[in-house]
């Protein structure tokens, strides 16, 4: 049959919003209201976070023992090679980059970092004003005693003797500089110094052979060799113990020195107490060859008695202590204070501990304001005074 195109097609019903499900109508009601997006957004954010806590509940130890406790391999196959290995090396198969001959070359950098060597070879310092010797061997990482064998010409076995512009050797190792005298062979000097003779040998800066002739080096004489680790005794002029009962009383050291006997009872205590107001010590430590401290101070200072005693030299000293001041304690002690710029005793003065007895200053072999202090005593020699002062 034919349809009517006049007839009107039967009405379709639309479901009216009241005939929606309620949760489809407030989710209408939602997006009319302009939530639509920051739900999605919401929604997204707790999914992840749902997938992160799933994934973390099933990597949970317990999950894991449901796999069987263990695999049994040896039911695998053996590998075996298909054919025996050629003997001799590898010949790798020839390498096609598949540029066609074409090349990257490498930049160009003109600053290369080239790592530190060892020195080998003697170099020269200049003295500054306010050095010492601790602080320049400190400077170079060596041995005070090594910049003083490198320099005997110059300082005489005396840290005293330092002076600014002085020009100083500074070996590259610790040990000893010595000039090559006509005569001499290696096994004699390298016993003088303490070591064998491969030590002088082996050194590079030295240049000799290793099979060279111990008795004939080839060295000239007055050419310069380091020895490593060598050492030698230090010459040295110290102020001697000085008896208060004794007449002349190093009459050599200089116009200091005092006339005696003095007949007194006066003896020190069996402690002792600081020389100087200041007790940092400055400069130069105790050492074999400086066997004093340096306290630090300004010139004018006041310098005290350690223990009561006797002076046995109150003066000038000939032997680079300029101004100097020797206390006789009268049991077997004694101590000298150095470099004074003034004196507040004299010879066979009764002193007491802690009476003032002269005053801080730089005379003598000093690069500047310092009491040089030492403590000697017929039983034990010099001491530290860091080891008895409080």
């Amino acid at each position: 049959m034919t349809p009517d195109p006049n007839q009107t097609s039967p009405e379709v019903n639309e479901p009216t919003h009241e005939s929606r499900p309620a949760w489809f109508r407030l989710w209408e009601d939602l997006v009319r209201s302009g939530l639509r997006e920051p739900i999605l957004r919401s929604a997204s954010h707790f999914l992840v976070l749902g997938l992160v806590i799933l994934m973390s509940w099933v990597a949970r130890p317990s999950l894991w023992s449901w796999l069987p406790a263990r695999i049994n391999l040896s039911s695998a196959p053996t590998p075996t090679l298909s054919a025996p290995l050629a003997a001799g090396p590898a010949v790798l198969p020839a390498f096609d980059s598949g540029l066609g001959g074409a090349t990257i070359d490498r930049e160009i950098l003109l600053h290369t970092d080239v790592p530190a060597r060892p020195r080998v070879e003697v170099t020269q310092y200049t003295v500054q004003q306010g050095d010492s010797l601790f602080a320049i061997a400190a400077r170079f990482n060596l041995k005070p005693e090594t910049i003083l064998w490198g320099n005997y010409s110059i300082l005489k076995d005396d840290p005293h003797t330092l002076r600014p512009d002085q020009v100083l050797n500074i070996l590259p190792v610790d040990g000893t500089y010595y000039q090559w005298q006509e005569g001499d062979g290696l096994n004699g000097v390298a016993k003088f110094f303490s070591v064998t003779p491969d030590v002088i040998v082996n050194w590079p800066g030295n240049a000799l052979e290793p099979d060279v002739d111990p008795a004939a080096p080839g060295l000239a004489p007055g050419s310069w060799i380091v020895i490593p680790e060598g050492r030698r005794d230090f010459v040295q002029w110290r102020v001697p113990i000085l008896r208060r009962t004794d007449k002349d009383k190093w009459q050599y050291g200089g116009d200091g020195a005092c006339q005696g006997p003095y007949l007194s009872d006066v003896k020190g205590e069996n402690w002792w107490v600081w020389p100087a107001d200041s007790h940092a010590v400055t400069g130069n430590q105790y050492s074999s060859f400086h066997p004093a401290i340096d306290l630090h101070g300004r010139t004018g200072n006041n310098i005290y008695a350690a223990a009561s005693g006797v002076v046995v030299f109150a003066g000038w000293s000939n032997w680079g202590y300029g101004n100097l001041i020797v206390v006789d304690h009268g049991n077997g002690w004694q101590t000298v204070y150095a470099h004074l710029s003034g004196l507040a005793v004299g010879c066979g003065f009764n002193v007491y501990q802690g009476n003032v007895i002269g005053y801080i200053g730089s005379t003598g072999n000093s690069t500047g304001p310092h009491l040089h202090f030492e403590m000697q005593s017929v039983d034990y020699g010099k001491v530290n005074p860091l080891d008895f002062l409080p």
